[in-house]
């Protein structure tokens, strides 16, 4: 766990022994859990450090207000699966708010004894289907920021996420290198939901050749009523 100190202090995040002891809790309860659910493939320390830890906390490299403590920021990460880049992002910075949003249930139980054992605050988890939970006025438009690590095309992302931020909010999805293309088939997406693309951010991670890129869109309107659509419309049917 040394090596996550020395990695996220590339980005300027200096981790307490408290926080460094959280993310060794994390990993533990991950590898324990994974022999009896799918959680990841990804399991050796090292790699989980590079391509879990430190990935999920690049985005305070591109988006440093979530380094800010004097400011609480509603932040969903959508289609979180084992618990990135939210749990990370907790960990990192606790003054967040965040919330978690997974539509498998045990992920989801996974994800609360995770809080639990950490003894995080401010944060919970929540078994949903976005397309379900977005038409909820508990969520829609409920967030200053929206993050997903899922793996989905930018334009069934975007209907997907857009509609939970507030109108001045940020959609950030962490995506891997070459960007261009899905950025530009993803642009009709964004606008329908009320979004903008405003910058394209790359970086490498600390130690390693693993680049990712950072779509910064800004809700710029009310996302129409209509949308997200039923159910897998989303991914069958993208908006181009």
């Amino acid at each position: 766990m040394k090596r996550l100190k020395e990695k996220t202090l590339q980005f300027n995040i200096e981790l307490s022994d408290l926080q460094i002891e959280q993310f060794q809790t994390y990993y533990e309860m991950l590898i324990e859990t994974n022999k009896v659910m799918n959680l990841t493939a990804i399991t050796e320390l090292d790699e989980v450090i590079t391509k879990h830890f430190v990935d999920s906390l690049a985005l305070a490299q591109v988006y440093p207000e979530i380094c800010d403590d004097s400011k609480t920021m509603k932040v969903l990460d959508l289609g979180t699966g084992a618990g990135f880049p939210g749990i990370p992002l907790k960990i990192a910075f606790p003054h967040l708010n965040i919330t978690l949003m997974d539509s498998l249930n045990k992920r989801v139980k996974f994800l609360q004894s995770v809080i639990d054992g950490l003894e995080l605050c401010d944060i919970k988890a929540i078994h949903g289907r976005a397309e379900e939970a977005a038409k909820n006025k508990i969520y829609r438009e409920q967030f200053d920021l929206c993050v997903s690590r899922a793996v989905a095309n930018l334009a069934t992302l975007s209907e997907y996420c857009i509609p939970f931020i507030k109108v001045g909010g940020r959609f950030i999805p962490y995506k891997s290198a070459e960007i261009e293309e899905e950025a530009k088939e993803g642009k009709k997406a964004v606008a329908v939901m009320g979004g903008k693309i405003s910058d394209i951010k790359k970086l490498i991670l600390p130690d390693s050749d693993i680049e990712r890129s950072f779509v910064i869109i800004d809700k710029i309107k009310n996302t129409p009523k209509t949308y997200p659509r039923k159910a897998g419309t989303a991914s069958k049917e993208p908006i181009h």
